[in-house]
């Protein structure tokens, strides 16, 4: 296409420089289509460059993205191929020429958008933190839509980058507990944190004089830090966090899909170190991550956890989610399955212990019953879980078998019959068991009886088990004499023929046990 276009408009009598114009690409890629046939072009289409680059490997991926997001940058298409090709080495600048050539062969326009911001004096180390919200439109992966919310933190002087997401819009205590992990991320706080005049926390400006929500005005009283609230219609005076916002947007959360909340946050800390906090910034000419080192040493050491969590204030918690986990210095650890309950709160208390603070213990309420510890884990993205957090050991599947033999007036023939039914089904004792069990209760007169024909007849299956059961049920009201069997028109079990008694054996029987 590029090929027809640029000699249709040499043929229209336009120069190089208005075809390079028109088309968008550089007077080189002119010259050298006009000095192509037909075929050589289709051949250059194939194989760019005539000589093979670092990139064509991946030259399938990179124009299906861009065919499918044309706004996508360069920076954004560098990041996805580090995401699925972690071991992959390429600089910005290859990548940027890559994507240059791909959008000029294949005629993929970009549309740029730009955005004035006033430039700000640069912050000496550790002075000063800007905090933003911001939500975006997710695709799952049922081609679904979902809108999901987040928090960003940066570093004015390293511009070192933290953020938090969830599904639901943002609550006052949803803010403290955002804030006390991105303190646990840089490893303390700066002396004043900039914030745009947000209803979470703050209700009025009032010629200067801040009047913030009752929840957060508490909480700065406890971490006494300054707070600078920007000016409505002045959102130049948080430009940097401005920038984060719009970086995340466009980069992190542009065009990804969707899965679950744990997982996104996950990815969205695995970005922040590939990319977020690892590419070269536009302003400062250096990596975050690496500036950050040196600023780390400027912040103020904040204490694990607030002395009013332990009083009256329930604003700093941790909450925990549908996979009975909790959040703690950007790993998870588990707590006891059926901690997370549907409609309730989910919150737990937290505290450290032991020597420079290595065990976390967790409860469900303050000075309440310890209901999980773990040892503090260094690293990041870890799950730390206890198995014994994975289930319920009392609903075991031994001591299931056992308390089901005990119903049994013949314990070893039920324990043979219910050995049997393990070897046969593995992967499925469990379930096998509880339609026993259920059988038990429903028909208590009968088990000694059905399992003493199913023992007869070798029909070690569950399902048997309870047919027979139900069947003989039914007959005790029918004014009949003999009991037909139960699969006597099943063809999987043609050959078996259910004994008969008369209705007297049966009543006797049940008198006995009555």
């Amino acid at each position: 296409m590029l090929y027809v276009k640029i000699h249709e408009l040499s043929k229209r009598k336009f120069k190089v420089t208005q075809i390079a114009k028109e088309l968008k690409i550089s007077r080189p890629t002119v010259y050298k289509y006009l000095e192509m046939t037909f075929d050589e072009a289709k051949a250059y289409t194939e194989q760019p460059s005539g000589k093979k680059k670092k990139l064509d490997s991946y030259k399938d991926w990179i124009l299906a993205w861009l065919e499918e997001y044309p706004h996508l940058s360069s920076a954004q298409i560098h990041d996805w191929l580090l995401e699925r090709y972690p071991d992959l080495s390429v600089g910005g600048s290859t990548v940027r020429s890559y994507v240059k050539e791909i959008r000029e062969v294949y005629q993929i326009e970009k549309k740029v958008i730009v955005r004035q911001y006033e430039a700000v004096p640069e912050q000496p180390m550790g002075k000063q933190l800007q905090v933003d919200w911001g939500e975006t439109k997710q695709k799952t992966a049922d081609n679904k839509e979902i809108k999901l919310y987040f928090i960003a933190f940066v570093l004015a002087h390293s511009r070192h980058k933290y953020m938090e997401w969830q599904a639901r819009p943002f609550t006052t205590r949803d803010a403290i507990r955002c804030h006390e992990h991105a303190f646990q991320f840089y490893g303390g706080r700066t002396e004043e944190i900039v914030y745009d005049q947000d209803h979470l926390i703050t209700v009025s400006e009032n010629a200067g004089q801040l009047l913030l929500t009752a929840e957060f005005q508490s909480y700065v009283n406890e971490r006494k830090f300054n707070i600078h609230l920007c000016r409505r219609a002045d959102p130049e005076s948080k430009g940097m966090i401005e920038n984060v916002v719009k970086y995340i947007k466009g980069n992190f959360a542009d065009s990804r899909v969707f899965s679950e909340i744990e997982d996104w946050n996950d990815r969205a800390l695995q970005w922040l170190e590939r990319t977020g906090n690892h590419q070269v910034h536009q302003t400062t000419k250096k990596r975050p991550a690496e500036v950050f080192l040196l600023e780390k040493q400027h912040l103020q050491r904040v204490s694990s956890l607030l002395s009013y969590e332990s009083t009256h204030n329930q604003s700093i918690t941790r909450s925990v989610s549908k996979d009975n986990t909790i959040r703690y210095k950007s790993n998870r650890y588990s707590v006891p399955i059926g901690t997370y309950q549907t409609r309730s709160e989910n919150l737990v208390w937290i505290e450290t212990t032991g020597e420079e603070q290595k065990t976390l213990v967790i409860r469900r309420k303050v000075n309440g019953e310890v209901i999980a510890e773990h040892l503090i884990s260094s690293e990041k993205g870890k799950l730390i879980q206890n198995r014994h957090h994975t289930r319920d050991r009392s609903k075991g599947v031994e001591e299931l078998k056992q308390r089901l033999i005990s119903y049994f007036e013949n314990q070893t023939q039920a324990a043979a019959y219910l050995d049997e039914i393990s070897q046969r089904y593995p992967r499925y004792r469990r379930d096998q068991f509880s339609i026993i069990y259920k059988v038990i209760q429903q028909y208590p007169a009968l088990m000694d009886i059905v399992m003493t024909k199913c023992m007869t007849e070798k029909l070690y299956n569950a399902n048997d088990f309870r047919d027979i059961a139900h069947h003989l049920d039914t007959l005790r009201d029918e004014p009949v004499i003999e009991v037909q069997s139960i699969y006597a028109h099943s063809a999987k079990h043609s050959d078996i023929k259910a004994s008969t008694r008369s209705l007297n054996a049966y009543t006797s029987i049940l008198g006995g046990r009555a």
